[in-house]
């Protein structure tokens, strides 16, 4: 990564705008786990900033797991990314999420909402690009074999976790990606207890074949009635 690209930041609010320049150039040059981002020294110089407020847009990304600094010269100098921006934003939103006390109602309605439009726009993108729909469909049917072959409740959420963050991974919106699998994550706890309480899984399970079956048909209608149904069938006493 060289130093084309770079912007002057505006002397205000200096470490939020080399902060944003730094993940606007990850997301830009398609930087992957284990690529080099340049010297605190050489930043500084490209972005016409202190090395402090670099040092300090470099903190708040090594705390959110985004990049690793280490310590080096040429070639070896500059933090290393370690997740996508996006991954950071998850487990973000998974803390504040833990933090806030949200009841659960509050939680699967907001489910509700993201996940019909999920479907809705996955479905939509199935039918007018085969190739993204293709991809998408193939993680949900691995998600619902995972699910028919679960030995425990345990082992059953996790594949059913994955089916419903793939659904949003299917969208082809980031955020609300970020946003499922942080209230997924959120209320693994919770998704256990509910199949053990249910027992039988066989409506759940047919009910995950029924979405992959209206987003792999590419009926966006149907695949957002399906998950509103399939939410009630999993958390009936919130939808009374």
């Amino acid at each position: 990564m060289d130093g084309t690209g770079w912007r002057p930041v505006k002397r205000t609010r200096t470490f939020e705008d080399v902060l944003a320049q730094i993940e606007r150039r990850i997301a830009e040059d398609g930087l992957t786990v284990g690529d080099r981002l340049p010297a605190e020294r050489h930043l500084a110089e490209q972005l016409g900033v202190s090395r402090s407020s670099v040092r300090e847009a470099m903190r708040v990304l090594e705390t959110l797991g985004v990049v690793s600094s280490q310590a080096g010269r040429g070639p070896d100098a500059g933090a290393v990314l370690t997740s996508r921006p996006d991954s950071a934003l998850s487990d973000l939103l998974r803390l504040h999420l833990g933090l806030t006390g949200l009841e659960m109602r509050e939680v699967i309605d907001t489910r509700h909402m993201i996940e019909q439009w999920a479907a809705a726009r996955a479905a939509t993108r199935a039918a007018t690009r085969a190739a993204t729909g293709g991809a998408a469909t193939t993680e949900l049917a691995a998600a619902v074999a995972g699910m028919d072959a679960a030995g425990s409740p345990e082992e059953f959420v996790e594949h059913d976790t994955a089916f419903h963050c793939a659904i949003a991974d299917a969208s082809g919106n980031r955020l609300v990606a970020a946003i499922m699998r942080s209230l997924r994550d959120s209320m693994r706890k919770y998704s256990v207890e509910a199949v053990r309480r249910l027992g039988d899984t066989s409506v759940l399970r047919a009910d995950h074949v029924r979405i992959l079956e209206a987003i792999d048909g590419g009926d966006p209608e149907e695949a957002a009635r399906a998950v509103s149904e399939h939410l009630a069938h999993a958390y009936p006493t919130l939808f009374r």
